[in-house]
């Protein structure tokens, strides 16, 4: 038996996750002779067969039932290895992963650039999605999460000030339906907002209350798609104030109740707690989005 490379099992763990040789090629940025390389060599090296080959897949012998077991424990013991060396760096410099909500980088991206003017030494990779990923896998130096504030353990949690959200209508709607002078008349109103669990967030669940499900004509589990159907006339919906301040077109109704985000907070893995880059960017962020124009300074209640 040779030594096996711990590249090979990497990608062997991609193809057990993904099920066939072109999807974990796609994970991976690899085409399909590359992965299939990669597996015919480890199985060479272990002399184990790790797959048998049919027409829909690839399907785990007992022998990659076990590297799909343990890979994921190496990987994470890798990645805390990596960010322990890293976090010891005085040098601000190198690789900076963050996750994020997917509607949040239009308020995160000019910040990100002043950071990079003051550390040009550091990459910027913004991972986003809607999802919480575990830090404890190294997957992402830092989470910028909102709503509650997290609480699973080895976490450290800082709050930063959470953007404006307010609801709007376009001229266009004003002029075919009016806007509702205040919630009784809200039912008489074309809306936009979000589905599913989204409807459960702080400035969502207050006006389901007074709206009929027939008056909700349009719902995204995506918050771009809500402002579009917004901006283009289409109802009545929440957008952070970030996003609404580039139109000049929307009217903001004037609500009785509060529609700002519970929370927004930096939060990272406790083995980084002593990382200069992570540390960097809390300051900076705290800094920038206290200066930042987060009060809707361009529109006027309807």
């Amino acid at each position: 038996m040779s030594n096996p490379s711990w590249d090979d099992f990497r990608i062997a763990y991609q193809v057990a996750k993904s099920g066939t040789l072109t999807k974990a090629g796609k994970v991976l940025n690899m085409n399909h002779a590359t992965v299939l390389r990669h597996i015919n060599r480890l199985e060479e090296a272990l002399d184990t067969k790790l797959f048998i080959r049919h027409q829909r897949g690839y399907q785990l012998t007992d022998a990659g039932e076990l590297v799909v077991k343990e890979v994921p424990d190496i990987q994470k013991s890798f990645s805390r290895l990596q960010n322990l060396m890293t976090s010891v760096e005085n040098n601000i410099s190198g690789n900076l992963r963050i996750t994020t909500l997917s509607d949040f980088s239009p308020l995160l991206n000019p910040a990100l650039k002043a950071f990079r003017q003051e550390y040009p030494k550091l990459r910027i990779q913004i991972i986003a999605t809607d999802e919480v990923l575990p830090l404890s896998t190294g997957a992402a130096h830092v989470s910028l999460r909102a709503g509650a504030q997290p609480n699973e353990p080895d976490l450290i949690v800082k709050k930063l000030t959470p953007p404006d959200i307010f609801y709007y209508a376009a001229d266009s709607y004003v002029e075919e339906y009016g806007l509702p002078k205040d919630e009784s008349e809200f039912n008489n109103h074309l809306w936009a907002l979000p589905s599913d669990e989204k409807r459960k967030i702080s400035f969502v669940k207050p006006i389901l209350k007074h709206i009929d499900e027939e008056q909700i004509i349009y719902q995204s589990n995506h918050f771009p798609d809500i402002y579009n159907a917004v901006i283009e006339g289409m109802a009545i919906g929440p957008i952070g104030v970030h996003h609404s301040n580039k139109y000049q077109h929307l009217q903001k109704l004037d609500m009785s109740f509060d529609t700002s985000l519970e929370g927004l907070w930096f939060v990272y893995h406790k083995d980084l707690k002593n990382s200069a880059r992570i540390q960097a960017l809390l300051n900076f962020l705290e800094k920038s989005l206290r200066e930042f124009p987060l009060a809707d300074t361009s529109l006027k209640p309807a």
